[in-house]
């Protein structure tokens, strides 16, 4: 084994152990600015997530990602928030993850939302080297970098037929 997919290994055990919170392991108080991104970073730091700046949660209100905070301050609903859009910002628009985020809480309510895709995120994450993943045994870690980015195609157009498939009218918001 070359020292390169040891490392590769080692990370794969890493992620395995990585355990994101649940709704309810979020704060339960407001948070300023300063306390949403050190607490955001320091859930995401542990899978590799680039930070979030302020700039970037200001720019998700801006864009309506988020909801504005009140007097400066972060509730639960907004940290989950941040949460999501920073883990799936990789891979889609802000536009996209919003429509998504609505669509799901069409239909359930944001804690369960927010609780389901963080499990299936975590049991991914414990299951990496699985087959049933999509992560076939490639002995070659260019071969694997492939496959992992074909998944992310493949995951990213079956998200959005999925997504535009359930769509469903959502009532408009009030300004």
């Amino acid at each position: 084994m070359t020292d390169k997919e040891a490392q590769y290994q080692k990370w794969e055990q890493d992620l395995k152990k990585v355990e994101l919170p649940l709704w309810s392991e979020l704060p339960k108080f407001d948070l300023y600015m300063d306390q949403v991104t050190a607490f955001v970073n320091g859930v995401l730091g542990q899978i590799g997530i680039s930070p979030v700046t302020p700039a970037m949660v200001n720019n998700y209100v801006k864009n309506k990602a988020i909801i504005a905070p009140v007097k400066k301050k972060y509730q639960t609903m907004q940290i989950a928030d941040i949460i999501m859009i920073s883990l799936l910002k990789p891979a889609f628009s802000l536009g996209t993850i919003r429509h998504a985020i609505d669509q799901v809480t069409a239909n359930m309510y944001p804690q369960q939302a927010y609780d389901n895709f963080i499990k299936r995120l975590t049991f991914s994450f414990k299951n990496i080297d699985n087959i049933s993943n999509r992560a076939l045994e490639e002995k070659d870690l260019n071969e694997k970098l492939m496959q992992v980015a074909a998944n992310v195609v493949i995951d990213r157009v079956q998200s959005e037929k999925l997504l535009d498939i359930i769509k469903k009218p959502l009532p408009q918001l009030k300004s």
